[in-house]
């Protein structure tokens, strides 16, 4: 990873250095407007305005990886229902039957606000239990390829989840999800590991230092999406979990990109998890 580029100092009488060191510290949502949390249910813009209408089913698959959504859907003969867009672009919504069941199976959107947004407008047409199935870097040694994951909390390094609840060190999964999840690779016997993970806006700020950091308060992955995922579920009452799969490597001292993107192990796999999973989740009657 290129290192960050040299800080140019200010010279000059009255200047102010617009680039404070990272000693000082903010102490309240006067210093900083993340911290301004507003618990008020309504919205200017609310999802419900801002979507087409169509027939969701109540279980929710969301998957990072297009190619593994085409596979799933063919293979149990799905469909088109509807389409999550923004301006890069517009994404199939898609029901299957599973085992007799209807579920919908659409593409996670990338990052902490998209994902945030597109899962605010499923749960706006209907969804109410959802499991999510996306890969992650990890942040400790001997986590192969394509192993699994179940984050149990969400470090948040990120700002969405400070628009949906108050300041906190972390935020987690609902325990009805992580408890389906659970049981869906117990009855498998798919090894997994379970712990933290480390959710960040900054895909090119992840300096060693907040590495060792994370490691040393209990992350074993890096992701982008994880903390506004759960941050959202708890603010409109659904359930909610995630399942991630390892991909590349910050553990040691060079960054190791293992050509996850490229390489299919676990993707086809975490996703046929995920949709079984998500089927075990008793769905809640009511929302906040």
């Amino acid at each position: 990873m290129a290192a960050p580029a040299a800080r140019r100092p200010i010279d000059g009488p009255g200047t102010v250095d617009r680039f404070p060191t990272a000693g000082q510290h903010v102490i309240g949502p006067d210093d900083a407007p993340i911290l301004e949390f507003d618990p008020a249910r309504d919205a200017v813009l609310e999802p419900h305005l801002a979507i087409e209408p169509f027939e969701l089913p109540q279980h929710v698959v969301l998957c990072f990886f297009r190619d593994a959504i085409t596979a799933f859907v063919e293979e149990h003969g799905g469909r088109e229902i509807g389409r999550l867009g923004s301006e890069i672009g517009s994404y199939p919504v898609f029901e299957v039957e599973l085992d007799d069941r209807r579920l919908a199976v659409a593409l996670a959107g990338v990052g902490a606000p998209l994902a945030a947004g597109w899962l605010e407008e499923l749960i706006a047409l209907g969804g109410r239990a959802f499991v999510a199935a996306g890969g992650a870097g990890v942040l400790v040694p001997d986590l192969a390829m394509g192993h699994v994951i179940l984050p149990t909390s969400a470090i948040r390094d990120e700002g969405t989840s400070y628009h949906y609840l108050p300041a906190s060190r972390e935020v987690g999964p609902t325990a009805d999800a992580l408890a389906a999840i659970i049981a869906t690779l117990d009855a498998h016997r798919i090894p997994h590991v379970a712990g933290r993970t480390w959710t960040t806006d900054g895909i090119y700020r992840e300096t060693r230092d907040k590495v060792r950091r994370r490691v040393a308060e209990g992350c074993l992955t890096v992701e982008m999406e994880a903390a506004a995922f759960f941050a959202v579920a708890q603010f409109r009452g659904v359930s909610f979990g995630q399942m991630l799969y390892a991909g590349d490597d910050l553990s040691g001292e060079a960054w190791d990109n293992r050509d996850w993107q490229r390489h299919d192990t676990g993707r086809d796999l975490i996703l046929r998890l995920a949709a079984e999973a998500v089927l075990r989740i008793g769905v809640r009657d009511t929302l906040p």
